[in-house]
């Protein structure tokens, strides 16, 4: 069964308020568009659903009238995966409006929040309680759970705590049909049965909508230290980072390398910058 553009966005706001069924080009704009601007595509209308209820409704809206969906969280991804393409024949779906902290489990260390919800505010969150979510990515005040989630985000973290897939355990996610899929568990040792959460890690969302997960949270570190030292080479560098994992074992979080170009575009560029040792290095 399939309808016109004037039905569909009128069955769409049956289903979520009128003024969250975006079609006016200006309004749809800002979702059409990725970060770096390299990616625009078309698109029937943008819902922005607030609960996984008016999730579920919209896909099952979709499913029976064969459209299909884009879902996009803070549309900071730089690879285009976040927007529709050019045909106009797809409706994204906004996480952006779900960003409530369901609950924060100290005993368990685990904190419940929907995909909506940006990595600055998660960890916010979890540092008011003295506890640490370590995702930290440079878009992480835009940059959404339910984005990391689909796009298993790395950041600069991973060395000590791993990717998202290494945070999540457990998820909510919609399937193409509206069934909801609760695995919002919170426990830490949980050897039953499949691990079906890890199916939708790094799917970027083809096969169903993450509306919520439940995530780790660790010890917040007493200090920290900050090195930057010159090596000639990237060979150099391993060499280095197994000498500091030897020492520095699981505290050792971040080994960034920074060849010697982007040190002298950024001296050259940012007149408040200087070279940050008394000599170069490669």
């Amino acid at each position: 069964m399939t309808l016109d553009r004037e039905h569909l966005v009128a069955g769409l706001s049956s289903l979520v308020s009128a003024a969250h069924v975006l079609v006016d080009a200006d309004a749809m704009a800002p979702y059409l568009t990725d970060w770096r601007k390299r990616f625009t595509g078309q698109a029937l209308c943008v819902v922005r659903p607030q609960t996984t209820h008016e999730v579920s409704a919209i896909m099952r809206f979709a499913a029976e009238h064969h459209l299909a969906i884009v879902p996009q969280g803070g549309n900071t991804g730089l690879v285009g995966g976040s927007v529709p393409v050019g045909l106009g024949h797809e409706i994204v779906i906004s996480l952006n409006r779900m960003t409530r902290i369901r609950s924060m489990m100290i005993e368990s260390d685990s904190v419940i929040v929907e995909a909506g919800a940006t990595l600055y505010a998660v960890q916010e969150a979890a540092q008011a309680h003295d506890r640490l979510f370590p995702l930290s990515l440079a878009s992480e005040g835009t940059a959404t759970i339910g984005g990391a989630i689909a796009t298993n985000a790395g950041g600069t973290a991973a060395l000590a705590y791993g990717t998202m897939r290494d945070l999540v355990r457990g998820v909510e996610v919609v399937l193409h049909d509206g069934r909801v899929l609760d695995l919002l568990t919170s426990l830490r040792k949980d050897n039953t049965g499949y691990d079906l959460k890890a199916l939708f890690i790094g799917s970027e969302g083809t096969l169903g909508i993450v509306t919520a997960a439940s995530l780790k949270l660790f010890p917040q570190p007493r200090s920290r230290a900050t090195i930057f030292c010159g090596v000639r080479s990237p060979k150099a560098a391993l060499t280095l980072l197994e000498r500091m994992k030897a020492q520095a074992g699981p505290s050792l979080t971040t080994f960034e390398l920074m060849p010697r170009l982007a040190i002298d575009l950024v001296v050259k560029h940012f007149t408040t910058m200087r070279d940050p040792l008394p000599s170069k290095h490669d």
